[in-house]
C-alpha cells in the first residue's frame, strides 16, 4: 500500500470519518441521554456504515491496483455507503420525533454530508486530486555517463565501484554514443535537442503503457512517488519505475519535475 497516493479529497474523507465517529458518542436526541450505540440499527447500521465506506474509499486509493467486489471497485462501494448514510441521517434530522434532534444527530449528519461529498467529488475536482503528502524533493538527476550514487535504481554498497546507468560508456562519450557538444542529427539534417533525464511525480494516478504500444497498461504511476524519465516518446515519456520496469507515460501533462 502506498500512503503517498492519498489525495486531498481522501484527507477530507478521513477527517469527516473521525468527526462521524465522535458524533456517535453524543446524544442523538435532546430529551434522551441515549447515544447511537444504544441501538444496533443506528450505531452499527448507520454510523459504522459510514466509517466502513470511508475505509473502503481510502484503502482503494492506497492499493497499487483497484480491487473489485462483485464487479464493483472498492472505492465505488465505499462511496455508495457514504451517500446512503448521509441520506438516512438527513431524514432522521428532518423528522427526529417527539424528542428532538440532539448534538450527535446534527454533528453526525454534517460529518456524513462532508464525507459523501468528498468521496463523490474527489475524482471530479482537480484541486482534491492533489497529493495529500507532498513528495520529497529528489537529488538533482545525474547525466547519463556520470557515476550515480547508491539509492533508488542503483544498488551497491557505499564506496563500492558503481556501474554507470545503462552500461559502461566510453570515456568522453555521453549516453547513446554521442560526443559532448554534438547532438544527434534529426530529420532534414537539423540537430535534435539532447534529452536530459529528470525525476518527476504525477498529480494523480496515471497508467503506464508498454514500449511496444500495447493498449493495456502494465502499471500505474501513483502521486507522491518520484519516477525517472529516461527518454522522450512523442508527447509521452519513457519512464523507469523503482523495480526497474520501463514503460511509456502517454499523459505527461501537469507533472511535477524534480
Amino acid at each position: 500500500m502506498n500512503i503517498r497516493s492519498l489525495t486531498r479529497g481522501d484527507g477530507v474523507v478521513i477527517g469527516a470519518a473521525v468527526l462521524l465517529f465522535i458524533a456517535s458518542f453524543l446524544h442523538t436526541h435532546d430529551y434522551l441521554s441515549s447515544t447511537a450505540w444504544d441501538g444496533l440499527g443506528m450505531g452499527l447500521g448507520v454510523y459504522v456504515g459510514g466509517l466502513a465506506g470511508a475505509a473502503l474509499v481510502v484503502v482503494n486509493r492506497c492499493l497499487p491496483q483497484p480491487r473489485k467486489v462483485a464487479g464493483l471497485e472498492l472505492g465505488t462501494v465505499g462511496t455508495a455507503f457514504t451517500v446512503l448514510v448521509a441520506w438516512i441521517l438527513f431524514w432522521d434530522l428532518v423528522d427526529p420525533g417527539m424528542y428532538g434532534a440532539g448534538s450527535g444527530l446534527v454533528l453526525g449528519f454534517i460529518a456524513a454530508l462532508v464525507l459523501a461529498g468528498a468521496a463523490v467529488a474527489t475524482p471530479l475536482v482537480p484541486a482534491l486530486q492533489a497529493a495529500l503528502v507532498p513528495a520529497p524533493r529528489p537529488a538533482a538527476p545525474h547525466p547519463y555517463g556520470a557515476q550515480p550514487q547508491a539509492g533508488y535504481g542503483y544498488p551497491g554498497a557505499q564506496g563500492a565501484p558503481q556501474p554507470s546507468y545503462g552500461g559502461q560508456p566510453q570515456p568522453g562519450a555521453s549516453f547513446g554514443g554521442q560526443q559532448p557538444g554534438q547532438p544527434a542529427p534529426a530529420a532534414g539534417g537539423q540537430p535534435a535537442p539532447a534529452f536530459s533525464p529528470f525525476w518527476f511525480a504525477v498529480p494523480a494516478p496515471r497508467p503506464l503503457f508498454a514500449e511496444d504500444g500495447s493498449p493495456a497498461p502494465i502499471a500505474e504511476l501513483a502521486p507522491g512517488t518520484w519516477y525517472l524519465a529516461v527518454d522522450q516518446r512523442g508527447q509521452g515519456l519513457l519512464t523507469e519505475m523503482q523495480d526497474g520496469r520501463r514503460g511509456v507515460l502517454q499523459d505527461a501533462s501537469n507533472i511535477q519535475r524534480g
